[in-house]
């Protein structure tokens, strides 16, 4: 029988997979929703040229919300959450691979590296596509063209709606690039994702690990919450401008990195690179803590029966 004073972290083997997964998708719809409107904005400010349209975070919230109401935060949403499945994916890719791993070397250190660029790895190959859609779909606003395509509208002169929208802007990339269209940026998001997720969890198990035992669950909430930024900073403090080159790629058609770095450095300068990254904070910097936190909690929510009172929280 498995000692339960020894469970330290709670590992795959030791999950109701039931639970793990639906805890898991309802979270995740939870923190998608609340930090969509600025992975829009930021999406946007990065693709504009100069200030054209929005001079920062706040002026982007407040023109689209005057221009298009609340829903126009919100396009490209429905397509958006197609990649609960490749968050699913990613957990699932995480757990399985520390597990793996752990046959090899006992190290946390080594199973969170590993595991966390090979979950990228698998998360992103399903994401991009998802991902160059929807980010499409964020380009369009009423009247006026941002991206490489817009979609048409119907005798009224009304954007079509919903899915209606998402079939037209698939339609256009496919007779523009065919298949390979839907991974624009493919490259630049594995270069820019996978060395974020790989030493993100060793961060983040680090500071973790400062915590020590016996404390009550509301201070080790906080501590989760403090663990996250810290891991968040020293992963993602490089990823700015990767991400920025990114959604130029994807939503401007462009094939190579290198020439789109040069382009916006001739256009903008070092300052062009730093476009968005307000929006990118806003967004980011909660949902991380969320995620973490409620991660943590999604895995003690979803332990085996015989397990829960298996960790001294």
């Amino acid at each position: 029988m498995e000692d339960k004073r020894n469970i330290q972290i709670i590992e795959w083997e030791h999950l109701d997979k039931k639970k793990f997964y639906v805890f898991g998708v309802a979270m995740t719809m939870m923190i998608r929703v609340s930090v969509y409107p600025f992975t829009l904005i930021r999406t946007r400010l990065q693709v504009q040229k100069g200030k054209s349209l929005y001079h920062g975070t706040f002026d982007a919230f407040i023109k689209i919300l005057r221009a298009d109401g609340i829903t126009g935060l919100y396009r490209g949403f429905l397509v958006n959450t197609f990649t609960l499945i490749s968050g699913q994916c990613y957990v699932t890719t995480y757990e399985l691979t520390r597990k793996f791993v752990a046959d090899y070397s006992q190290s946390n250190t080594v199973k969170s590296l590993v595991a966390g660029g090979s979950a990228s790895l698998v998360a992103q190959s399903i994401t991009v596509p998802i991902d160059v859609v929807s980010q499409h779909l964020m380009m369009q606003r009423k009247g006026e063209k941002m991206g490489r395509f817009q979609v048409r509208g119907n005798p009224e002169g009304q954007g079509v709606v919903a899915f209606g929208q998402t079939k037209d802007i698939i339609r256009q990339i496919l007779r523009a690039d065919g298949l390979r269209g839907f991974y624009r940026g493919y490259v630049a998001s594995l270069l820019t994702y996978i060395p974020n997720s790989a030493v993100w969890w060793p961060f983040y198990h680090f500071y973790a690990g400062k915590q020590g035992p016996g404390q009550c669950i509301k201070h080790g909430f906080y501590f989760q919450g403090a663990s996250n930024v810290a891991g968040e900073q020293n992963s993602n403090s490089g990823s700015q401008a990767p991400g920025l080159i990114l959604n130029h790629c994807a939503v401007e058609g462009k094939n190579s990195i290198i020439l789109t770095f040069r382009q916006l450095m001739a256009e903008e300068g070092p300052w062009g690179l730093m476009k968005g990254l307000s929006a990118r904070i806003i967004s980011a910097t909660p949902s991380t803590i969320v995620i973490v936190v409620g991660y943590e909690s999604l895995k003690k929510l979803s332990l085996r029966p015989e397990l829960v009172d298996s960790r001294h929280w």
